[in-house]
C-alpha cells in the first residue's frame, strides 16, 4: 500500500503530506529545492476552515531519484503538464507493472500521454479542484473548497478509505472528460489572476477582471459546442450560466455570488506562483488547449490565443500587474501595442 508522489510541489506536497498524516505510507518524488526545504522546516498543512498539520521533516521519506518509485502500488503524477511524457518514461522504468498510476495534473490529455507511455500499466484520470499557495514556513495553503474527482475504477477500490482518512477523498465520475472540461473552464482564470497581479478574493472582487473571465469562458463554450462536448458542473455555477454572473456588477455579484467569493484571502493562482518562481506556466495546456480545440473544428478562440501570448510575455517579466480593464482590452481587440512590442506597461 505504498504511495509514490511523482511532482512534489504544491499539489503535491499538499496531497502526500495530507496522506502521510492520516497513517498512509507514502513518498514524495521532486527537485532538491524541495528536500532541502522539507529538511529544514518539515511541512505545515492548512486551509480556509482554520486546519493546521504539522510534519517534521524528518519524518517525510523524500527522494529526488525516481527510483523511488520501485515498491509504490499507487503513483500519483502531479508534474507540470510539460513534464508528463518525461514523467510517463521515468514510471515505465522503475515503477512495477502493477502499479496504479493517478493522474491529478490540471489541462486535458495528460492522462492520455500516460496511458500512451505506460501500455502496461492502469492509468486513471484525476482532478484536483482546489488551490493550494506555497507559503512562509514551508506553508502548504489550501484557500478554496472542493474533492478531488476521478474517473471511475474498480481499481481505486483499495485506496478510497486511505484518502478519505486523509481529508482528500475521491470522487468517482462516469463523465471524467467532461469533468476535466469543466474544470478546465475554471482554470481559465489562472492567466487572469496572474496578469491582476491580485489574490484570487480581490481579483473576482472586481468586475472588470471578471469581464475577461466571462470572455474566456464564453469563447470556450462556443469551441466546445462545436466539438460536441458538454462540460460538466464542477462549482456551485454550472458553466452556461457563469459568464453571465460574471458579468454582473459588483453589488449584486458580492450578494448572489457570495458562495464564490468564499475564497481565502491568501488564495493565488497556481500560474501566479509558478510567474513567481519564475518557472514556466500550464498556459499552453489550459487556455491553450481551448485553441487548439478551436483549430481542430475549424473555429478560432482570439480571446484565448491572445491571452496565451500575453502570459508568455509575462513570464519573461515576473513584476507586473495590469489592471482590468487594460487586460479587458488586450482580449477583445489584441491591443498590439501589448502582444507585439513585448511589454506589459
Amino acid at each position: 500500500m505504498k504511495i509514490a508522489v511523482f511532482g512534489a510541489g504544491s499539489i503535491g506536497v499538499y496531497v502526500g503530506a495530507s496522506l502521510m498524516a492520516a497513517g498512509a505510507d507514502v513518498v514524495l518524488i521532486g527537485r532538491k529545492a524541495m528536500a532541502t526545504r522539507i529538511a529544514a522546516e518539515g511541512v505545515a498543512l492548512t486551509d480556509l476552515h482554520g486546519g493546521e498539520v504539522r510534519l517534521d521533516g524528518g519524518g517525510i521519506p523524500f527522494s529526488e531519484d525516481p527510483s523511488a518509485l520501485a515498491g509504490a502500488g499507487l503513483v500519483l503524477v502531479t508534474v507540470k503538464s510539460a513534464d508528463t511524457r518525461a514523467a510517463a518514461l521515468a514510471i515505465n522504468s522503475h515503477a512495477t507493472p502493477e502499479a496504479l498510476v493517478l493522474s491529478l495534473q490540471n489541462g486535458i490529455g495528460n492522462a492520455d500521454i500516460l496511458k500512451e507511455v505506460l501500455s502496461g500499466h492502469k492509468v486513471i484520470g484525476g482532478m484536483v479542484p482546489f488551490n493550494v499557495v506555497q507559503m512562509p514556513g514551508n506553508r502548504f495553503h489550501r484557500g478554496t473548497e472542493g474533492e478531488v474527482m476521478v474517473a471511475a475504477s474498480a481499481s481505486l477500490s483499495p485506496w478510497l478509505d486511505v484518502f478519505r482518512a486523509a481529508r482528500v477523498p475521491l470522487v468517482e465520475r462516469q463523465d471524467f472528460l467532461a469533468v476535466q472540461w469543466g474544470k478546465l473552464l475554471l482554470n481559465l482564470n489562472n492567466p487572469v489572476n496572474a496578469l491582476s497581479g491580485l489574490p484570487l478574493k480581490s481579483e473576482l472582487s472586481q468586475r472588470a477582471y471578471r469581464r475577461c473571465l466571462a470572455l474566456l469562458i464564453d469563447e470556450a463554450l462556443e469551441v466546445l459546442k462545436t466539438a460536441g462536448i458538454k462540460p460538466a458542473k464542477v462549482a456551485r455555477i454550472g458553466p452556461h450560466l457563469l459568464p453571465r454572473l460574471l458579468r454582473l456588477p459588483d453589488f449584486l455579484f458580492t450578494r448572489i455570488a457570495a458562495a464564490m467569493l468564499r475564497i481565502d484571502p491568501e488564495a493565488r493562482s497556481s500560474m501566479w506562483e509558478d510567474m513567481q518562481a519564475g518557472r514556466k506556466t500550464e498556459i499552453d495546456y489550459l487556455n491553450g488547449a481551448v485553441v487548439r480545440l478551436a483549430v481542430s473544428v475549424g473555429r478560432k478562440a482570439p480571446a484565448n490565443e491572445r491571452i496565451v501570448a500575453l502570459i508568455h510575455i509575462a513570464e519573461q517579466q515576473r513584476e507586473l500587474a495590469l489592471d482590468g480593464k487594460g487586460l479587458l482590452d488586450a482580449l477583445k481587440t489584441g491591443a498590439p501595442t501589448l502582444v507585439q512590442s513585448g511589454s506589459l506597461h
